[in-house]
């Protein structure tokens, strides 16, 4: 097929004209902190949902079809020894629930409640339009430490019911 001159030198990017100029391209760039997580995602997995020692969050935003799934896993003594997710999204959810998972690390249920979506918006430097992805790591972390309470309260000796 054979194109004008002026819709042949368009193609190529360039405008015919007096001051031949390049068509701007803008690309949205990303902050190398959400590109190190993308890449190299941190604890990605799961846990046996069944174990009395892990809390499940699983999450949705329903305007852009990021589901995310955090489990968090504790020792005897009510802090987290391990994290692991599982998340369907683009690469801000991705590296939202990476972060989410290191910094829950090590971290008694209330110290991993004061994490605030912000917190991990600001560390990864996420645009105003990805800032639902920094909510879905804060509410899975807040789910998941709801399902353990329920779990323990379901275990609770002598069939007593422990408010979580």
């Amino acid at each position: 097929m054979m194109l004008r001159p002026t819709a042949k030198k368009a193609l190529l990017g360039i405008i015919a004209s007096r001051n031949p100029t390049p068509f701007l391209v803008v690309s949205r760039l990303y902050h190398p902190n959400v590109i190190d997580h993308y890449d190299n995602p941190r604890n990605v997995g799961s846990f046996d949902k069944n174990d009395p020692n892990v809390g499940t969050g699983l999450v949705g935003a329903p305007q852009c079809g990021d589901v995310m799934k955090l489990q968090v896993k504790f020792d005897g003594s009510g802090q987290i020894i391990d994290a692991r997710f599982k998340t369907f999204g683009c690469g801000s959810a991705i590296a939202a629930s990476s972060v989410a998972t290191e910094w829950v690390k090590g971290k008694s249920m209330e110290e991993v409640l004061t994490i605030k979506n912000s917190q991990i918006a600001k560390h990864l430097s996420l645009p105003p339009v990805k800032l639902h992805c920094s909510m879905l790591a804060e509410d899975a972390i807040k789910a998941a430490i709801k399902n353990y309470k329920e779990k323990q309260a379901d275990q609770a000796p002598n069939g007593e019911t422990v408010e979580a």
